[in-house]
């Protein structure tokens, strides 16, 4: 029988068998070769953290209680993408044949079956990598909503799979100067290769100071703000006619509310800080009475399936999912790097597990099927 990833309980990742379902209409059945995970969301709720105990409310448009206490979120299963190879297909199937090399979002497991409707050919030439990436990659999309432009300076805090892909998408919205800011030594190094001009580890010290230090050397970077001095009331006047130093535009996409501090404290005066991650917790480490309340930044979140986007109708989840996908494709977008550790299915569940305990030890999992 084949198998797949689950978690029975909160951290408790098994290979189980399960029973091949049968073919509906248009149905077709996938052998698995390559998979991946989701790091951040996906282990929100394989850590049953408190944020997987709610729901969103459409009609209200707010978070609620799950209507039955989380009771039935195990066992659940584990993955984001998938690819493989077609081995059958229901009597009304057209769109794939057996042979056809196909991926799409699914668990990690042995085979797929799937309505061919939610399945897409994988383009000639793509590798396995790249096409996993191609999630993170329409998740970093989302930062379009920051509005960088041309010769900004932008600090992406957060160096795993989504991260690396908004430190190449800040490049090529045109920042002059991009920054990366990660506790984990192999994630910058690969964050420099991917285009990075520096990178940072916050466990060296005050990373938002150090961030303001770097633009202040800088050729023709601002001049450091005037001295604040009083006013009527009072208050005190912050702004420099000059400019301050720091980033144009942070990108928070590490989950880390701390980190989310980092990036409000890194930004200058008047700048944005765009928020991708999903916290799973409360608020730890972030001081909206400091530097956020003072140098009036706008704090911006960015989410590429909260939909419509703020560009609608010109720009939708289609739109983005096509344009990543081209560019993974083209290598405008490049993954080399961001898939590792890289291991047999047979060694999921310890890998797995590693992701969660150890995540010095990894960027993006991927399981190869043999």
């Amino acid at each position: 029988m084949p198998r797949e990833l689950v978690a029975l309980g909160p951290r408790q990742p098994v290979l189980r068998e399960y029973d091949e379902p049968p073919l509906g209409p248009t149905d077709i059945r996938i052998r698995t070769e390559f998979a991946s995970p989701k790091h951040g969301t996906e282990l929100v709720g394989y850590r049953d953290e408190p944020a997987a105990h709610r729901v969103y409310d459409r009609e209200l448009g707010v978070m609620t209680d799950a209507p039955d206490g989380g009771a039935n979120r195990f066992p659940r299963r584990l993955g984001n993408m998938a690819l493989g190879v077609v081995t059958d297909s229901g009597p009304e199937a057209r769109r794939f044949s057996p042979g056809d090399r196909v991926f799409g979002h699914f668990p990690i497991r042995e085979t797929q079956t799937v309505d061919e409707g939610r399945v897409d050919p994988l383009p000639p030439g793509l590798s396995s990598e790249a096409a996993v990436c191609l999630d993170p990659a329409v998740m970093a999309f989302a930062m379009r909503d920051a509005g960088i432009r041309l010769g900004d300076r932008v600090a992406v805090f957060g160096l795993g799979a989504i991260g690396l892909f908004a430190v190449q998408l800040a490049r090529l919205a045109g920042a002059q100067k991009v920054i990366g800011v990660d506790f984990i030594a192999h994630r910058r190094e690969v964050a420099l290769a991917l285009g990075a001009d520096a990178v940072l580890d916050p466990g060296d010290g005050d990373v938002g100071v150090a961030i303001r230090t770097m633009s202040e050397h800088e050729p023709g970077a601002w001049e450091a703000p005037v001295q604040p001095r009083r006013v009527m009331g009072g208050y005190a006047e912050t702004a420099s006619q000059s400019g301050q130093l720091g980033v144009d535009v942070a990108i928070e996409v590490s989950g880390s509310t701390r980190a989310l501090h980092d990036a409000i404290r890194a930004t200058r005066f008047g700048g944005t800080v765009c928020v991708l991650s999903y916290y799973g917790s409360e608020a730890r480490g972030l001081h909206l009475g400091e530097e956020f309340h003072i140098n009036r930044l706008t704090l911006l979140s960015a989410r590429a399936e909260s939909l419509p986007a703020r560009d609608a109708p010109g720009w939708d989840l289609k739109r983005l999912t096509e344009t990543a996908l081209s560019w993974l494709v083209s290598g405008t977008l490049r993954a080399d790097g961001v898939v590792f550790p890289i291991v047999p299915f047979e060694d999921a569940v310890e890998a797995y597990r590693e992701i969660d305990e150890h995540p010095e030890r990894s960027i993006k999992l991927g399981i190869r099927f043999a």
